[in-house]
């Protein structure tokens, strides 16, 4: 070996000693990129954390949503193959990242993960519980916006919501945690997102989804339909549709389009129920300000859901409702405006947390039993009256109006309990006999307004209250949402709320409030039993 004087290596040798290390570096550098887990370092550094299940800490879903990030679009293509087969999938979501993200978690359940790519980059991925953890090959830096691609299939056969099965295609039931059965995403309300969906289907299907119509192509035995929202929307409001359908189209007040999807041998025999949705707009528009979406319309579906959902624009309906539920035409066309309320109270105004959820169903509640004290046979004096005499009891099984209990974990739709119905639309009656009706509806217009869009908290509702009250109302709001007993009805000291009126009020509509998946369902029988109902065997009929 050739060496300095002083016994050092000589320049050369230092040099190729440099090449070579750096060369290792880089080596390294590159099997760290493909596979972190294999990193060279010292033996005694700490092994990467493991892949968990992570959420923004709600208090009734704690594992839904993900930090980090703000969704800013949602991509979905779909490619149908039957409603007992898995549908191929891509989602592609574009993002900005609010914290670094060395790794990040989307949602995602009920279907297999074949590729993930960040920023068109292959990714690693994981998952962890109801969890897609992806470690992309660079991390994304605070302030960045960032594009992810899932390239996965969709399984309409699991448990739990998401797909629903129809008797010749499918539709979606994605509230309140199921989104992420059908799609990867940031599954909570808090994070809205523009949305546009592709859907191949064979050409002798339908496909209608949320939004708009943006075109279609055929190609061979295949059409691939496209639709779009101008508005963005929560995860759990995201609606497809697919079978052989009709779509019936009118027009609304302003000119707006009216769009309505039912089974195409039903046409005729829902027409009757489809022509009241322009009056019913109409009619919530006096009420609380101009609808603030694009279209709106009715799905009705032939399948054994159980509930009427509001997804946006694009309301989920049971065909028995209209067809075989024997409720009475007053009372199912006040069932109708309770899902039309929710597109400006739930989804133009989504809740910043579950916990909220009473804004969105106590609102609904309220303009349906409007709606049945203008149109129907049932006073909303006598409507509230009842309520009353049964909140304490619904406060004792479910929780107070804002600060609900939990369900179960394999029953997550026990959150809609008669507290969060009638139960909040008590609450807003309370409110109205304490400010007065016309200082209630300057509320109603001025919330519709002030937050739509977007998403809004409990709080934000008593900060705005008080505002238009010209007086704080935090002490009186505070007990009627957070309190274990109801307080006293303003302009009504006589009313009583006791157990056993309750009781006797449930036995009546035939069933018992306490327990089981009928619990979630129980909402429906006031307005019914009030109201003098002769059939008895649909009471449990849910609305969401």
């Amino acid at each position: 070996m050739l060496s300095s004087p002083r016994g050092r290596p000589s320049p050369a040798r230092r040099a190729r000693r440099r090449r070579t290390a750096a060369a290792a570096a880089a080596l390294t550098a590159a099997l760290v990129a493909i596979c972190p887990s294999s990193a060279a370092g010292p033996v005694s550094s700490a092994p990467a954390p493991p892949p968990v299940p992570r959420g923004i800490g709600d208090r009734l879903f704690p594992y839904l949503g993900n930090p980090g990030y703000d969704v800013a679009s949602y991509d979905i293509a779909l490619r149908y193959h039957g409603n007992d087969r898995p549908l191929d999938a891509i989602t592609t979501l574009t993002a900005r990242a609010t914290a670094p993200l060395p790794t990040f978690n989307l949602d995602f359940a009920h279907g297999d993960v074949r590729s993930v790519r960040v920023d068109g980059r292959p990714a690693l991925f994981t998952g962890a519980g109801e969890d897609l953890v992806i470690t992309p090959g660079r991390p994304v830096h605070r302030g960045a916006r960032f594009r992810v691609t899932v390239r996965h299939t969709s399984d309409p056969g699991g448990s739990g919501g998401g797909w629903v099965r129809t008797h010749d295609g499918l539709a979606m039931a994605n509230q309140a945690d199921a989104a992420h059965r059908v799609f990867p995403c940031n599954d909570h309300p808090s994070d809205k997102a523009r949305f546009t969906f592709r859907v191949t289907a064979p050409k002798r299907l339908t496909v209608v989804a949320n939004g708009l119509p943006l075109g279609r192509t055929q190609k061979g035995d295949d059409i691939t339909w496209r639709y779009g929202l101008a508005h963005p929307m929560a995860t759990e409001l995201a609606q497809i549709s697919i079978g052989r359908s009709a779509v019936l189209h009118r027009t609304g007040p302003g000119g707006m389009p009216v769009r309505d999807v039912v089974p195409a041998a039903d046409r005729e025999r829902l027409a009757k129920w489809l022509a009241r949705t322009p009056a019913q707009l109409e009619w919530m528009e006096k009420k609380v300000g101009p609808y603030p979406f694009e279209t709106y319309g009715l799905l009705i579906a032939r399948a054994t859901t159980g509930f009427e959902l509001e997804t946006q624009t694009l309301s989920l309906f049971e065909s028995g409702l209209f067809t075989t539920s024997g409720l009475p035409s007053w009372y199912i066309e006040s069932i109708m405006v309770h899902e039309l309320a929710h597109q400006w109270f739930g989804d133009s105004v989504s809740p910043r947390r579950w916990s909220d959820l009473w804004l969105n169903e106590g609102h609904a509640t309220w303009y349906e039993a409007l709606y049945g004290d203008e149109r129907g046979k049932l006073p909303l004096e006598k409507r509230m009256r009842l309520a009353y005499r049964q909140s304490d009891a619904w406060r004792a099984s479910g929780g107070p109006p804002a600060a609900p209990l939990p369900s179960d974990a394999d029953h997550q739709i026990g959150i809609f309990r008669p507290v969060v119905y009638d139960g909040s639309a008590l609450v807003l009656y309370a409110l109205r006999q304490r400010i007065g009706r016309a200082a209630f509806e300057r509320l109603e217009r001025r919330w519709t307004h002030r937050y739509r869009d977007g998403v809004a908290s409990t709080g934000d509702f008593i900060r705005l209250a008080s505002e238009v009250a010209g007086r704080d109302l935090s002490g009186f709001l505070w007990p009627w949402l957070y309190g274990r007993t109801t307080p006293k009805m303003p302009g009504h000291p006589d009313w009583k709320s006791d157990a056993a009126a309750q009781g006797e009020t449930m036995a009546k509509a035939g069933g018992n409030p306490g327990d089981g998946p009928a619990a979630a369902c129980d909402h429906r029988r006031v307005g019914a039993a009030a109201g003098g109902r002769e059939s008895s065997g649909s009471a449990t009929r849910c609305r969401r």
